[in-house]
């Protein structure tokens, strides 16, 4: 006896003792049979026979056949007739009928009288002329005689527990019937045979014993004793466990909570906002002109309802709208336009989270350091690298000595706890100077990649709110940074509940220091 075949011997179950036992002695059993007389349940059956078969012991043949029947319409149609056979029947007796009166002469409805003269013309029984619907010499000779299709349709009614073959005169007809609709139903029916191999005809040479084996050792075991006698199963531990998919937050959620964590664990207090904002909060605070192009229609969501929103304190109204025209006493010239009110009040989903930040800095006295995490609103075109929908990230630092070197160190923590190491360039943004971008380098992509901008707020946008200290600003977008975590090459996969990924990607809270 070779070493292999031993080894195998010692690992069968004993399932799959059986199951080799009996087919010894009936090798045309079926899983039903065999489970009948082992006492095993069709599951058990048909595990171990895989497991035979994984380890070339046994071959499994698996065998589909199709089994057909008549629907309740197809039974419909058997009894009373298809309805082009029902138009037949009254042609062959009047020769012609106006198409006009075929539903009522047939006694049939619109719907079907429709279906049966494409059938009366393709089987040749009848032809329309000039709205009259004539009987032709084949339709004459079809009127005492059954076609094939109706053949089948009789053999079916007859058959009532369905068929599964039909005979070569009847094949024709059944093709006919296949290509209408609600006239067969179909059922699968699925078998399995099998065949001992030669390794399973030399483990049968060999012989083995069939012992019921213990999976576990119980008190009772112990207490009488049985644990002398019994034999246990052996465990193996090579053999695959099945993949476990526990419970976890949702990618994006998991990111944004990380931010929330990073930002909470630096001393920010957080601020949410609303979704949907005046125009005074989204773009005047921010000192953007009325005219720019950021809020042109296909930039930002303006709502109907409501039409307009609130504005805030007169003083703040009346100190932006001078900012914005003369510049006031901010050292600026503004922008030198007729501020309106009325656009002020315009009620738009916010387009960032940035006024969070403006309406924060009027409401609380510095020091100040503030971070919100939302979603924001845009009219983008859907692809791979845009939504009209994503989160963003702002942070606010306002307090004395607050400077650009503080900007660039707070922005370098945060990336760093991220895991990124970061650079900066310089940018242009209305409401903010100096201004920067943060970039990170992605050695797969051999490129930089921008993932947010930041800037120190001009006096344009502190001076009306009351602030007379430096204020620091950043802001940037999570789905992207979410796409680098997650190798994502489409945006739109962070929202498409999609099983598989969601069950594989792995949730990596990346380089903490």
């Amino acid at each position: 006896m070779s070493e292999d075949i031993k080894k195998t011997i010692s690992e069968l179950h004993i399932y799959e003792k059986k199951l080799l036992k009996e087919l010894e002695a009936n090798p045309e059993a079926t899983p039903s049979q065999i489970a009948e007389s082992t006492g095993m349940d069709i599951k058990s059956v048909m595990s171990a026979a895989g497991s035979l078969a994984s380890k070339d012991i046994i071959e499994m043949h698996k065998d589909v056949q199709k089994i057909y029947s008549l629907t309740s319409d197809g039974l419909e149609y058997a009894e009373h007739g298809l309805p082009e056979r029902r138009i037949l029947e009254v042609l062959a007796e009047k020769k012609e009928i106006s198409m006009k009166d075929l539903s009522k002469e047939a006694g049939i409805d619109k719907k079907e009288a429709g279906i049966a003269l494409g059938w009366l013309r393709q089987k040749n029984w009848a032809q329309i002329d000039q709205g009259v619907l004539n009987i032709t010499e084949l339709g004459k000779e079809f009127a005492d005689k059954a076609g094939v299709d109706e053949k089948v349709l009789d053999y079916l009614k007859a058959n009532a527990d369905g068929v599964k073959l039909f005979t070569d005169d009847l094949l024709d007809g059944f093709k006919k019937l296949t290509g209408r609709k609600n006239i067969l139903n179909v059922k699968k029916e699925t078998s399995h045979s099998f065949k001992i191999l030669p390794k399973g005809e030399e483990i049968l040479k060999i012989g083995f014993t069939i012992k019921e084996q213990a999976t576990q050792l119980t008190h009772e075991h112990l207490k009488d004793g049985e644990w002398k006698s019994l034999e246990y199963r052996p465990y193996d531990i090579n053999a695959e466990a099945p993949l476990v998919f526990a419970g976890k937050k949702h990618p994006l959620r998991e990111i944004i909570d990380e931010i929330r964590e990073i930002f909470l664990n630096m001393g920010f207090v957080e601020d949410n906002g609303e979704y949907v904002e005046s125009a005074f909060w989204n773009f005047d605070s921010l000192f953007q002109p009325q005219d720019h192009a950021a809020r042109e229609m296909q930039d930002t969501f303006y709502l109907k309802n409501p039409l307009t929103c609130d504005l805030p304190d007169d003083a703040l109204v009346k100190l932006t709208a001078e900012t914005h025209e003369t510049g006031a006493d901010t050292g600026s010239i503004g922008w030198q336009y007729d501020w309106s009110e009325d656009i002020a009040r315009q009620s738009v989903l916010r387009t960032h989270t940035t006024g969070i930040s403006t309406k924060h800095l009027f409401e609380h006295e510095p020091p100040i350091k503030m971070f919100s995490v939302g979603r924001v609103f845009r009219r983008e075109t859907f692809d791979y690298k845009h939504l009209p929908e994503f989160h963003q990230v702002e942070g606010l630092v306002c307090g004395e000595g607050i400077s650009y070197q503080n900007l660039l160190g707070t922005l370098k923590e945060f990336y760093k706890k991220l895991g990124f190491e970061v650079r900066f360039r310089p940018a242009y943004f209305p409401y903010t100077y100096l201004s920067t971008e943060s970039e990170i380098y992605l050695e797969e992509k051999g490129s930089w990649i921008e993932l947010g901008g930041a800037g120190m707020f001009r006096p344009e946008v502190l001076k009306p709110l009351g602030i007379n200290q430096p204020a620091l600003a950043f802001g940037m977008g999570i789905e992207r940074l979410a796409m680098i975590r997650y190798d994502v090459e489409d945006i739109r996969m962070l929202y498409k509940s999609d099983i598989k990924w969601l069950r594989e990607v792995p949730i990596d809270r990346g380089v903490r220091l």
